[in-house]
Formats: C-alpha cells, structure tokens, sequence
C-alpha cells in the first residue's frame, strides 16, 4: 500500500509540475507578444492559433499575431526591410502600367516622329528618347516631381502651387497639357479613392491649378513617406517605358527590340535623376525643339492611334 501511495503522489506531482512549467511558457509567449504589438501601432493583425499538448495531456492554446501594414498609413520607422518593402510595393503599383492613368493613348509626339520618318529603328528611337530623357521634357518632368516633393514634405502649400503653376505653364503644346494634365488628374483621383493619405486632399487644394503627372507623383509620394530618390527613378523608368510601348506599335518593334532600347537608357535613366536631385527650379529647360515640334504637329496629323 505504500508503494502504491508513493507512486500516485509522485505522479500527481509531475503533473502538477508539468502544468506549472506549460503555463509559465504560455504566459511568456503571450507576454512577447503584446510587447510587439505595443511597439508596432502602426499594423494590421492577423491571427493564428497554435495549439501545444504538454507530457501531462493538458492541451494549451495560444494565440499569434503577424503584422501588416495597412495601405494608407505612411511608410513609418519601423526595421528597414518592411519600409523598403512598403515603399517598393506603392511605387510598382502607382508607376505600373495597369495604374489606371491613361498612359497608354499618349506618345508625346512619337507618333509624328515616326510618320516624319525621324525614327525608324531601335538606334534612331534611342537616341530619340534619350535626348528626350536628358534635354528635354524628361528632365523637366524629374525637376518639377523633387521640387514638388520636398515642398510637399516640408508643408509649404505656397511653394508646391507655385510650382504646379510652372510646371503647366512649362508643358510645349495642347496635346501635351491634355496628356500630363489627364494623367496627373487621374493619378489623384485613384491615389485618393485607394492610397488615401493624411493631408493628401489639404495639399492638393491649395494648388490653385490641375496638378500635371510628375507634381502629382511627388506629392502622393511624399504625403506617404516613400523616399525621394527610388521614386524618381520609378517614374522615370515609368515614363521611358510608355515612350517605348507606344514606338513599339508605330515603328513597329519587337518585344526584345523594345528591351534593347530599355537597356541603351539605363544609364540616362539614372544620370537624368541624379541631375535632378540637385537641380534647382532656375536650371529647368529644354534643348529638344525637334521633339517639341512633333508634339505640336501631332495635333493636325490626319491618321493617329494616339491622343498627343
């Protein structure tokens, strides 16, 4: 009998313990867990269930959190990769073609170009648009979106409508004004209904103009913290890309052609935006007459598949 007794209370005891030790370890894991969720307000939560099973058959369930960030927050201090991760994913979707701007039934130009026989191949679109890209409304484009950023950024609604009235009064032609006036429109609109961010209506108000491409660009990135420089380079990269799309189906090019000329731009893709990132509203200006004289004779061209 008192083998039996010593056995029942040594195994009353392991359980008892066995239980202890499961509950501790439960109280732990949700104690981190609230820790980060304290630390990260900024968040979505999304749950799971975890079920364990202790040596004393005592199931315990417990409850994690994984963390997302929410759409139309700015892209806040947390580690460095969700940030990257935040802002690599806003501006593949707002710089992407099926970003719903409108961008395919514009070519600035390059239609009359075509037509005029000034580009026939992959070498002459290249050069074409690299002249574009580092002389022209490229450059001008890139200027007028830092401008409008760090204006953004800074609160100064004085200085940003200042800046979206020049960078109307800046467009060569009336197709031109129809085409980044039209996207930039369209580009608030969207940002507004789906990427909606604190301050974003305040500051598109005190613009006493319709904010043209790039300045509405820069002022959706800027109101949702995502740095200035991948920003640039994204819309630039956006911006040769439609030239490219809309040569490719007047030349005609090939799928790798177009590539090819995506490849030869690489390197006035990055020159114009570092140029731009140091350039001050008084370096703005144009060398591409040619260009802007297809955009303007675009306009009584008698067959088009485009609008500019």
């Amino acid at each position: 009998m008192g083998t039996t007794t010593m056995r029942t209370t040594i195994t009353a005891m392991t359980t008892t313990i066995m239980a202890t030790i499961t509950m501790t370890i439960t109280v732990m894991i949700i104690t981190a867990m609230t820790t980060i969720i304290m630390t990260m307000p900024r968040m979505i939560m999304d749950t799971a269930t975890i079920t364990t099973t202790s040596i004393a058959t005592i199931p315990t369930i417990t409850t994690a959190t994984s963390m997302l960030m929410t759409t139309n927050e700015p892209v806040g201090a947390g580690d460095l990769a969700g940030r990257e991760a935040a802002a690599l994913y806003r501006l593949l979707t707002w710089l992407s073609p099926a970003f719903p701007v409108g961008g395919f039934s514009y070519s600035s130009g390059i239609e009359w170009a075509v037509e005029a026989g000034d580009i026939v191949d992959v070498a002459t679109l290249a050069d074409w648009l690299d002249a574009m890209l580092g002389d022209g409304s490229g450059f001008c484009d890139a200027v007028f979106l830092v401008q409008a950023y760090r204006a953004t950024e800074a609160g100064e609604e004085t200085s940003l409508r200042d800046i979206a009235e020049l960078a109307s009064a800046f467009v060569p032609s009336r197709e031109r004004q129809l085409e980044t006036v039209s996207q930039g429109r369209a580009f608030i609109d969207i940002s507004r209904a789906a990427w909606d961010a604190e301050g974003l209506d305040a500051m598109v108000a005190a613009c006493s103009t319709p904010l043209v491409y790039p300045v509405a660009v820069g002022v959706v990135a800027a109101m949702h913290g995502v740095p200035l420089a991948p920003t640039l380079h994204a819309f630039l990269h956006a911006l040769v890309s439609n030239w490219i799309s809309a040569a490719s189906r007047l030349i005609p090019l090939g799928q790798t052609d177009s590539q090819r000329v995506l490849v030869r731009l690489e390197a006035a893709v990055a020159a114009t935006a570092s140029r731009a990132l140091t350039a001050a509203l008084d370096d703005l200006g144009s060398a591409t007459f040619r260009a802007d004289l297809a955009s303007l004779r675009h306009e009584t061209q008698y067959t088009r598949l485009f609008r500019s």
